[in-house]
């Protein structure tokens, strides 16, 4: 409840108020503006900026969403962001193209823009920092779902919206790998989407068990969608017949382990995610980056991220949580 608290009042604060004369002149501004309040993936990212700011010692860093995981939210934000002056934006995009009028007039404005986790286009961003590699995150997710299914059988997809840029991008990387002759034995029958929200993720997980009596498998690559179908498995008596698979919190996850209707699933630290992603913005503000193809940056404690032609890099392999450690790493986030 605590840092719940404390992301509201950051939000408010934001569009309430402009730039205090209490900053140092020589302070970076930096917002880290997500899809949505309330989300735990985004909280522990906010953690890992704050490490990174208080690391480099001159950031203030200000964090911000939408109630609402939808692009003319974050628009409204950026719009208030760049009245302010701050310094840069880091942004998880809840649509990849709709948001690049509006970032564009931000870097217009020398404002440093960059997207992580859900990225904006090329030409709206100076650089996206992917958590992981899109190949190997969809690859981890059909093999969870085909060890959790035996191998065969029918599983089905529960994405965030429609519009996400990572979850389409790793949605196409799992029907690639579905296309391999050894997942022949796989049947995707759906793709829903619970919009980032527990309360409709819950009702199209419900509305697959309805649809779907022999569905093996839930994917869901999101941290709210893999708990509310997990819950509604369990809800619906359906433990040991349908499993869960996808991307999760451990502190969210471990009760679902426990339960038995989560055999394992994946993350990347968010913590981790959002320290880099700061520690980028401050490099991009204080010269130390561009986002030119090939460049190197430094970004503390997480090494040095390469930018690939595309403007982009990819911080860290996803990490596959289970029984076994599911439990230790609750603790931590």
């Amino acid at each position: 409840m605590k840092r719940f608290v404390a992301t509201a009042v950051a939000a408010a604060s934001l569009l309430a108020f402009g730039m205090s004369s209490a900053f140092a002149q020589d302070t970076v501004r930096i917002a880290m503006l997500v899809k949505n309040l309330g989300n735990g993936f985004f909280d522990s990212a906010f953690d890992g900026g704050q490490e990174a700011a208080a690391e480099l010692g001159n950031i203030e860093l200000i964090f911000t969403a939408p109630t609402a995981p939808t692009a003319e939210g974050q628009i409204e934000i950026i719009s208030n962001l760049i009245a302010q002056g701050v310094d840069a934006i880091i942004i998880s995009a809840n649509d990849p193209t709709a948001l690049i009028p509006v970032t564009k007039r931000a870097m217009a404005r020398g404002i440093k823009v960059l997207s992580f986790d859900s990225g904006i286009a090329k030409e709206g961003r100076l650089m996206h920092l992917n958590p992981s590699n899109n190949e190997l995150i969809g690859f981890k997710q059909i093999v969870m779902a085909s060890d959790a299914a035996g191998g065969a059988g029918k599983i089905a997809i529960l994405s965030a919206t429609a519009q996400a840029t990572n979850q389409n991008i790793w949605i196409e990387e799992m029907r690639k790998e579905l296309a391999k002759p050894e997942r022949a034995s796989l049947d995707l029958v759906d793709v829903v989407y619970g919009d980032d929200q527990s309360d409709k993720s819950y009702q199209e997980a419900l509305g697959l068990l309805a649809r779907f009596p022999d569905l093996k498998v839930i994917i869901a690559p999101t941290t709210v969608g893999i708990a509310a179908a997990a819950q509604a498995v369990r809800d619906k008596g359906l433990v040991g017949k349908v499993f869960v698979t996808g991307l999760g919190l451990p502190s969210e996850m471990k009760g679902h382990v426990e339960s038995g209707a989560v055999l394992s699933f994946a993350i990347w630290n968010p913590i981790d995610l959002g320290y880099t992603a700061t520690y980028l913005a401050y490099q991009f503000v204080k010269g130390g980056a561009t986002g030119a193809p090939g460049e190197k940056i430094k970004v503390g404690r997480m090494g040095v991220m390469t930018i690939d032609e595309n403007g982009e890099a990819a911080m860290a392999e996803p990490f596959t949580f289970d029984a076994s450690n599911v439990a230790k790493f609750a603790e931590i986030f």
